[in-house]
């Protein structure tokens, strides 16, 4: 099969997709502690503060794009960490964009919406809030520029020992799942949706996305499962896979 062959059978680009060169360099970033977002990922959210409401508001109107980002001290209001010297919880360098793909207005005042993960990002600096009192970040997309092609992602998976891992986890915990969907779910969704939805820590949830691609995070996400359900105490976390 020739090159242009293998082209033409490639799903096309979703048109509503930002482009490297249509990423925000200045973003505004919703602090969430243990919530994780991933390129290719889907995350609904529930908003209602006034500072986010008025986040989204302003986002639907320009690029429709926000950062996901982790405290560094969990806790604090709303989950959004604990504040430092100047007031403001520090959060990680390293988020994820997300694009709103979706929203619902609820008659008491909420916004249902689903953020699509686009792009990982370093936040180079911390600007002044927005008017609405939300926080914005000057943002650098080119280290992670490979993300943008998540959906030719190709991950090299031990499957098998995954989905040992996975019952063993879900046996000690107690939790359920749909079984068949995971078994036919594509190596690369599934890593990405098990990365986001399990039960892990803030600390775990924010290697997993410091992964250098998919398959290092393959590898840590079967890491992490092994130890919550065979864990040795002598074991340590590891850090960030590369």
């Amino acid at each position: 099969m020739s090159d242009s062959e293998r082209s033409s059978q490639r799903p096309a680009r979703n048109p509503f997709e930002p482009s490297f060169e249509q990423l925000p360099e200045t973003l505004p970033i919703f602090p969430l502690s243990g919530v994780l977002l991933l390129p290719g990922g889907k995350l609904p959210l529930n908003i209602f503060e006034p500072r986010y409401l008025a986040m989204i508001s302003d986002a639907l109107a320009g690029s429709r794009m926000i950062g996901m980002v982790q405290p560094v001290q969990p806790g604090g209001f709303a989950s959004d960490g604990m504040p430092s010297d100047d007031g403001r919880p520090k959060v990680h360098r390293v988020g994820c964009a997300g694009r709103i793909t979706n929203f619902n207005e609820t008659e008491d005042g909420r916004l249902m919406l689903v953020l699509s993960g686009v792009c990982r990002f370093d936040i180079v600096r911390e600007l002044d809030p927005a008017q609405g009192g939300y926080r914005r970040v000057s943002s650098v997309f080119s280290p992670y520029r490979a993300d943008l092609d998540h959906a030719d992602d190709v991950v090299d998976l031990d499957r098998d020992r995954l989905m040992a891992a996975l019952a063993a986890f879900f046996r000690g915990r107690q939790l359920s799942t749909d079984w068949d969907a995971v078994n036919k779910a594509a190596d690369a969704n599934l890593v990405t949706s098990l990365s986001m939805v399990l039960p892990f820590g803030p600390a775990e949830k924010q290697a997993l996305l410091e992964a250098a691609d998919s398959t290092a995070r393959a590898k840590l996400l079967i890491a992490f499962l092994e130890m919550s359900a065979f864990g040795d105490p002598s074991d340590t976390p590891p850090g960030r896979t590369n």
